[in-house]
């Protein structure tokens, strides 16, 4: 789903900006990480989990168990597949499809290995919500950004209405922030753990993204180039033809 009317050159800025956000969530990670091998998160966790337990309530409980199935491993899979086979359908994206995989591949393997480096426990194990394995970072929070930010990059990228973009990325945005907060609320992650796994969702996506970027642009230039040289020959063998002619 990309724009046809893309510029060629490649926005650095774009890439700077993008690498210095990246740069900052991962020192933010890393500084969180660090305060949980030191254990001194606890203070920090128990102060958020305290203000969430305020406002318990059996009707919310039910609102968060279906918020936080939008963030399931199950339903992003359902859901990866669907924006596969409408990229394949639409528009034959295959740099954009191939990306998308290690984005949520990717995504997957880096939340299970985090996992079993830092191998916290759950602060509570509720029967009722997909809450098994470590903790740290939160599986949820990762792939719902990883998910729903890449398929507001989609659709950004399309040619649809700037209302449609704007809605899109408000859209993605409440769900990944409500899916994080999800997981807080019914206990299946300290409020650390939803925020490494922002942390490492969004160096994650920015990286595949730029990826992508770089690769979309690639080929422009490519493609831009191959018909300049094109048209440089076709002007040279015109201007040599009229030369003989006069001879």
């Amino acid at each position: 789903m990309e724009d046809k009317n893309r510029k060629t050159n490649f926005p650095v800025l774009v890439l700077l900006i993008g690498l210095g956000i990246a740069i900052f969530f991962l020192w933010l990670f890393a500084e969180l990480s660090d305060e949980l091998l030191e254990k001194e998160l606890q203070r920090f966790d128990n102060m958020i989990i305290s203000s969430f337990e305020s406002i318990a309530a059996p009707a919310l409980d039910n609102i968060y168990i279906v918020i936080t199935e939008l963030g399931s491993v199950w339903l992003l899979a359902v859901l990866s597949v669907i924006v596969i086979l409408c990229l394949w359908i639409k528009s034959k994206d295959k740099w954009g499809i191939l990306l998308f995989i290690i984005a949520m591949g990717g995504g997957a393997l880096l939340t299970s290995l985090l996992k079993q480096v830092y191998g916290r426990s759950r602060p509570s194990i509720n029967e009722a919500i997909d809450a098994t394995g470590f903790s740290f970072p939160s599986g949820h929070s990762l792939g719902a950004l990883v998910f729903y930010g890449f398929v507001a990059y989609f659709i950004i990228r399309s040619s649809r209405k700037r209302a449609v973009k704007i809605l899109t990325l408000t859209i993605s945005a409440l769900l990944i922030i409500l899916i994080g907060t999800s997981r807080i609320y019914l206990g299946a992650h300290f409020p650390s753990d939803v925020l490494a796994g922002y942390s490492v969702g969004t160096v994650w996506l920015l990286l595949c993204l730029l990826s992508l970027e770089w690769v979309q642009w690639q080929s422009h230039s490519k493609v831009g180039t191959v018909h300049a040289l094109r048209i440089f020959l076709k002007n040279t063998y015109e201007k040599a033809r009229q030369k003989i002619k006069r001879w």
